[in-house]
């Protein structure tokens, strides 16, 4: 009887012990043309990896494709890359299986790949000068830093194993906004997560059935976009001057003075005294509207209804002329 090749004896091996020492992995296809071994961690973590045997194999590396649905294909390629390099170390031994750990054992130590194309969208298209991303593996945290001008918010994402199945987890570690804002800020991006992987408790029939998506992206945009690229430059909608004083140590706290700043329900600011001006201030007829946008005011320190506003108006310009009187006929 023929001994049996080198291939047919790795093979062979690959047959009986793939699926043993390699976690995850589903052995596809084992001849001597291809190889097609999937591996799977979650369903959003699991790639195909299709190997080929060159002629003088294995004096030459394997020749390795990756395919994935869920993950990015440039990640794949940078991971192909990293895997030819890998193969190089195994010359003239059996190459299929060590590559298969390898593989298994870069999508454990690396969880943040589930997200590498929101990833790359954030370090592509949102990243300005002073603006920082930095990737923790080990904890599969990402940590932001957004700046507008002197203002800043450093957020602490953490991506569970599960994701985009599992809620992402928000964190702001910290920042120079007012302390409204920041609350606006961190509750959006948690509404935007919880969305993300809750359905509806309201369903509208005629709407395709709820899936789980990812948040991250999303979350970024908001940040940068809609907070603090966006609000360390708006004036206010009343009075048409800068907000946000220039330094960040200006912030004035105080609830009831003139330059505190107001956020309302459409996300435009006020000064504080401006807003409390033109809220008393007639026509109340269907409601204040906001002077920058026309949508209704929504602010929970001027919350009475248009009649119960128009009322106290005229209650005041009553006192005002009774003493307007009384001031005329004491001269």
């Amino acid at each position: 009887m023929a001994e049996k090749s080198f291939l047919e004896a790795e093979l062979e091996d690959l047959r009986t012990r793939c699926e043993r020492v390699v976690e995850g992995s589903k052995l596809i296809a084992c001849v001597p043309q291809v190889v097609q071994v999937k591996i799977t961690r979650t369903s959003f973590k699991e790639l195909t990896a299709h190997f080929q045997f060159g002629p003088d194999y294995p004096a030459s590396p394997l020749v390795i494709e990756l395919k994935s649905k869920p993950l990015d294909f440039k990640l794949l390629q940078g991971l192909e890359k990293i895997c030819h390099e890998e193969a190089t170390k195994y010359l003239n031994k059996q190459q299929v299986i060590p590559l298969l750990q390898f593989i298994r054992k870069f999508i454990d130590e690396n969880p943040l790949c589930v997200c590498r194309g929101e990833l790359a969208h954030i370090q592509q298209n949102l990243l300005q000068e002073g603006d920082t991303i930095k990737l923790k593996q080990k904890s599969s945290q990402i940590h932001l830093m957004v700046r507008g001008g002197p203002y800043f918010i450093k957020m602490c994402f953490t991506v569970p194993d599960y994701y985009p199945l599992e809620k992402l987890g928000v964190e702001c570690a910290d920042h120079n906004f007012p302390e409204l804002f920041k609350q606006n800020f961190i509750g959006h991006c948690v509404e935007i997560a919880r969305k993300s992987v809750e359905p509806p408790i309201r369903k509208n029939p005629k709407a395709p059935p709820f899936e789980p998506k990812p948040s991250l992206k999303a979350i970024a945009d908001f940040l940068f976009t809609d907070c603090v690229k966006r609000y360390y430059k708006e004036p206010c909608a009343a009075c048409k001057a800068h907000a946000l004083p220039p330094d960040p140590k200006d912030i004035v706290k105080e609830p009831r003075a003139d330059n505190h700043i107001e956020r309302v329900y459409c996300g435009h600011i006020y000064h504080h005294k401006c807003l409390d001006t033109y809220m008393k201030t007639p026509p109340f007829t269907g409601g204040k509207k906001c002077l920058s946008c026309s949508n209704r005011i929504y602010h929970e320190k001027w919350s009475i209804t248009p009649e119960v506003a128009e009322a106290r108006w005229a209650h005041k310009q009553a006192k005002d002329r009774e003493l307007d009187e009384v001031i005329d006929f004491l001269k």
